[in-house]
């Protein structure tokens, strides 16, 4: 039958069901093809924290929203446009969050009695008038997946599991997206299971031809491509981009990567990603514990490799000795902290920004370390890049900070030209250095005073290492009170200074007359600079920065501060950065914070933004 085409600048799609319905697939295929088209996109993903999560429950439930579109994405949407509910679980846990007047696509199949009951609905809310505000089309998943599969050599179940291949087929339809991609997708996916390979064909397919067959979809929508530099893109997610970009570092470096790591959600898949690269020279150690982690990273640093280890937020804290070590060791090393919510085990597949202070602070004695933040997926390429840059050359530890959202969401990615990447200069230590012909290992640079790398087993370079105080230049033990006061203010000055090789912070302020100053670092960004630029749009002057660098922070920080009437600071955690500013800048900043496990939406910050520049207008 005839269908209508209509136009559309951007959609905001949700998926939602049990974590056993394959949304987090569906959605990642979806996302993939819509990359392909051109469309500028960015995810989130948002899973339960259980591993079997209870089926058809709240709990249980799993989504994946993307927000695609003809423009520059900077979130992935407050509000969806279109949610499809796999089960009634899916449709209460979301539905307070799609658009009036949005689509609703439910699997009617699944509207149990039962399934009902157990998430709390005493009437079908396809049936009581409770989803008239919306466009709801009833379509019967898993009856017709199962329909299109008779013959095929796999049980019902097998057929029911394919109905996601139903539903992406039907979106596909419905969004104009290719099909060529999934397929070939599916024939690397089941290669080994033919069965299940035509299987979910057949149902993507059928899930196409339903949509170009039924009357219930009447218009067919295009999102045309979104105008980006030229360049060959990939879509990326954030854990994938920092194994990119630690990868790139160590090759630029001229150094073999190690990662010392224990999984932990959100962070596993960065070593996952690096474990698949021996052939570029990355090893990566599984080890026992959290300690055992970090303790052979720093290893493989005094060895003359780019140790790294990842982890979140509670592998931090175990890891807090070592990483002290390495401060007194004066050893490259690149801790990577995918945050998540907290305290304690909290909300390991949800996300925060609440570990600022732990890694700023959380270490016995004065042990100083340079904190960098991503702001973007495909930030973290680069992020680990300028990691690997101050550590090698500032022989010091580094905190890398991302977060779940960062993570799992994804977004497009211009990779980038070799040449056109720092070129990471690192050099060891040939021969001794004092004047009496000895090796004296905190021997220092005078711009930089890193001290001398010097890989063991060098001849004539032979030195000591362990925790306890060193003596300045010759490396030995000291107790002697003058040594440690002198030794401790070189450490931390040679944070100060990576200062001197950091860009200055810069301010997006296109009208030049704002009071209000926003300021943010990490996942932040895109939320932010959503918010600023729909104020923009609006009238409002609002001016906007973004920290990469949080320890140190860019020189000019306190004199950006100083240039705005009222800062604001919207951070995932009840105000660290917010304290950080304060106390050094001596800047009543105005934190807006929320921990609720899920990013800003741009709408509730401009909210708020809209209010405090009507404040400061009217003082």
């Amino acid at each position: 039958m005839l269908k209508q085409t209509q136009q559309l600048h951007r959609v905001v799609i949700r998926l939602a069901g049990d974590s056993g319905d394959g949304m987090q697939l569906t959605g990642d295929r979806f996302t993939a093809e819509s990359a392909v088209l051109g469309n500028d996109l960015s995810t989130l993903p948002n899973y339960p924290a259980e591993i079997r999560a209870p089926a058809g429950t709240l709990p249980g439930v799993s989504s994946f929203q993307v927000h695609f579109a003809d423009h520059d994405v900077l979130t992935p949407g407050d509000a969806p446009d279109v949610l499809v509910a796999m089960n009634p679980a899916g449709l209460k846990a979301n539905l307070r969050d799609l658009r009036h007047g949005g689509d609703v696509i439910v699997d009617t199949d699944e509207f149990t009695k039962r399934n009902l009951a157990r998430v709390g609905y005493e009437t079908n809310p396809l049936e009581d008038g409770s989803l008239d505000g919306y466009q709801v089309h009833k379509v019967a998943l898993t009856s017709l997946t199962v329909a299109a599969l008779e013959g095929h050599e796999i049980t019902k179940k097998e057929a029911e599991r394919a109905k996601n291949m139903f539903a992406l087929g039907l979106l596909s339809w419905l969004y104009s997206r290719p099909v060529e991609g999934t397929e070939a997708f599916l024939r690397a996916k089941f290669a080994a299971r033919p069965e299940i390979l035509d299987a979910n064909l057949t149902a993507f397919r059928a899930g196409w031809s339903y949509g170009e067959t039924t009357e219930d979809f009447a218009v067919i929508y295009q999102v045309q491509p979104a105008p980006m530099p030229p360049g060959t893109y990939r879509n990326i997610n954030g854990n994938t981009a920092l194994a990119y970009g630690l990868m790139a570092a160590a090759a630029r470096c001229g150094l073999p990567l190690f990662l010392g790591s224990y999984p932990i959600t959100p962070a596993s898949d960065v070593l996952h990603e690096l474990s698949k690269h021996k052939r570029f020279g990355v090893l990566t150690f599984q080890a026992e514990d959290e300690i055992a982690g970090v303790g052979a990273a720093l290893g493989a640093s005094y060895a003359g490799a780019l140790g790294v280890t990842t982890t979140s937020g509670p592998g931090v804290a175990l890891k807090t000795e070592t990483i002290g070590l390495a401060v007194t060791l004066e050893l490259p090393l690149i801790i990577c902290d995918v945050q998540r919510g907290g305290p304690s085990t909290g909300l390991p597949t949800k996300t925060e920004q609440a570990d600022l202070l732990q890694v700023m602070y959380g270490r016995n004695g004065e042990a100083p370390v340079p904190v960098l933040a991503a702001r973007s997926p495909a930030d973290c390429f680069d992020v680990a890049i300028e990691a690997a840059r101050i550590a090698t050359a500032y022989r010091t530890p580094v905190f890398v900070l991302t977060d779940g959202y960062l993570a799992n969401g994804s977004e497009p990615w211009r990779i980038p030209v070799i040449e056109e990447l720092p070129a990471l200069q690192v050099s060891f230590a040939t021969e001794p250095n004092g004047a009496n012909g000895e090796f004296l290992p905190y021997l220092r640079d005078p711009q930089t005073l890193a001290r001398p790398w010097a890989v063991p087993g060098t001849p004539g370079l032979e030195h000591r290492i362990g925790g306890i105080e060193k003596a300045d230049g010759s490396g030995n033990i000291s107790y002697d009170p003058a040594n440690h006061d002198h030794m401790v203010r070189v450490r931390a000055e040679k944070v100060e200074r990576i200062a001197e090789s950091i860009p200055p912070l810069e301010v997006a302020d296109p009208d030049g007359d704002a009071r209000v100053l926003v300021l943010g670092w990490g996942s932040t960004y895109g939320p932010i600079a959503a918010a600023c630029r729909n104020l923009r749009e609006e009238g409002v002057h609002v001016a906007q920065a973004h920290l990469r660098h949080l320890n140190p922070f860019p020189s000019n920080t306190g004199e950006v501060l100083s240039r705005y009437d009222r800062v604001v600071v919207p951070e995932m955690n009840l105000g660290q950065l917010s304290l950080m500013l304060r106390a050094r800048y001596l800047v009543d900043v105005a934190g807006f914070n929320r921990v609720r496990g899920l990013p800003f939406t741009s709408t509730e910050l401009a909210d708020h933004l809209r209010t405090v520049v009507k404040e400061v207008a009217g003082a």
